[in-house]
């Protein structure tokens, strides 16, 4: 025990001698290498977080989109073997009187064609002419706003309301004009606008429709879809049922998904349909291009880690070689080696400590807000900056023990070497 208390002792003692000389070293170093140093960790830094937070957030902003304008915090469809939700009516009647739910949207789904300029002569049988394949869904205009903002998600013309008759919203992905690209695979619409007629085909009736809005969201559910009205729908498709295809549920402010889900699964609701909280709703495929950009993310950023050792090893390799003689003194004094190395890992502690600081300040008081605030406008998404605490914590600790490698190995190299020869620089 008396030993060990003794070690101790030593081990603290040649620390706070240690932060001493290295308090020294960094006062009369250059102050230009300094904040060359410090502006390589802030650099570094920022790699670690925002290139691997901008990669995951060109997902993440893809997924944030399809929650907040199609799934919604709670999302229902129908069981697998099934066309439409049995029971709508009722699941509901009990979803409105939970008392977790801000807003509830029923959606009557069918596929069917559209075409435009049907009026004009095909050239031959084979000519399928302006016309499509599609999603019909019918709304209440109402609910569905409250639920996943669908009216300013409108671009041209206007937004549904409960009394339009042979009026539709149309995605802005199944009109030519609003497409990067032109495929085979998603065939599009031309010569379409806000005013304009269209045909429709669904469940074998045919129905002539007016365009009163064009959405645009970059949302595929949204955007490869024709909206009616449900009154007019339901007739329609012959659904007076009431049963419907899709249901999409928003919680209030600090209410879990999972307590809506819960209350849902307690009336064997489940029986009928298919119950998932909003995040268990996400397609597979987005889960695994946000694993894989994080991964290409913490590779690319490895680089920039290993850079900067390098440059810690380099910078405190130089300033113990010049100091050389120096170091061989305070040896031949008395100064243990351990209190040397002491000295510096506390000045490449100090430089990932600075750099590290001033690289939060600019993630979290700059960029992060700025990014909320105006999302990179990317094809397929509005791509924001990721850059959670945990996830940051992790990569701190990986920078200083990065750098404190880098900063001891080059001291011990010098320490280890003979006294005298130090002091005579042979």
């Amino acid at each position: 025990m008396f030993w060990r208390r003794h070690q101790m002792g030593k081990l603290g003692s040649a620390a706070k001698v240690g932060f001493f000389l290295a308090t020294r070293q960094i006062k009369r170093a250059s102050i230009w290498t300094n904040v060359l140093v410090v502006c390589v960790m802030v650099l570094t830094f920022l790699n670690l977080v925002v290139v691997s937070g901008i990669l995951v957030g060109l997902i993440e902003g893809a997924t944030q989109a399809v929650q907040k304008h199609y799934i919604g915090d709670v999302f229902i469809t129908p069981l697998k073997e099934k066309n439409y939700i049995e029971r709508s009516s009722i699941i509901m009647k009990t979803i409105r009187s939970i008392p977790g739910v801000s807003a509830v949207s029923g959606r009557y789904i069918s596929s069917g064609n559209v075409e435009a300029e049907y009026k004009k002569a095909k050239k031959n049988s084979n000519d399928k002419g302006n016309e499509v394949s599609t999603t019909f869904v019918g709304i209440d205009p109402i609910d569905e706003d409250a639920v996943s903002g669908l009216s300013r998600l409108v671009i041209e013309g206007e937004y549904l309301n409960r009394n339009d008759y042979d009026r539709v919203l149309v995605g802005g992905m199944l009109l030519k004009k609003y497409l990067d690209y032109d495929s085979t695979t998603f065939p599009a619409l031309s010569n379409i606008n806000v005013g304009d007629k269209i045909r429709i085909t669904v469940n074998g009736n045919v129905r002539e429709v007016f365009v009163k809005g064009i959405t645009k969201s970059k949302v595929d559910e949204i955007d490869r879809r024709i909206f009616f009205v449900d009154s007019q729908f339901r007739g329609l498709v012959g659904r007076d049922d009431y049963n419907l295809g899709e249901i999409s549920i928003v919680t209030k402010q600090g209410v879990s998904p999972f307590v809506v889900k819960q209350a849902l699964l307690a009336n064997h609701f489940d029986d009928y349909s298919s119950i998932k909280a909003g995040n268990e709703a996400e397609p597979k495929f987005i889960q695994d291009l946000r694993n894989t950009f994080s991964m290409l993310g913490t590779a690319i950023s490895s680089i920039g880690l290993i850079v900067a050792a390098i440059t810690i090893f380099i910078v405190i390799f130089i300033n113990a070689v010049t100091r050389r003689k120096f170091i061989g003194i305070l040896k031949g004094i008395g100064i243990r080696p351990v209190t040397i190395e002491w000295a510096y890992i506390f000045q490449a502690f100090f430089y990932a400590t600075a750099g590290t600081i001033i690289g939060l300040v600019i993630v979290f008081g700059i960029l992060k807000p700025y990014f909320d605030a105006n999302p990179i406008n990317f094809p397929f998404s509005d791509g924001i900056l990721v850059a959670t605490a945990s996830g940051t914590l992790i990569r701190i600790a990986v920078l200083f023990l990065a750098t404190l490698i880098a900063g001891y190995i080059p001291v011990k190299i010098i320490t280890r070497q003979n006294t005298l020869d130090a002091i005579l620089n042979r």
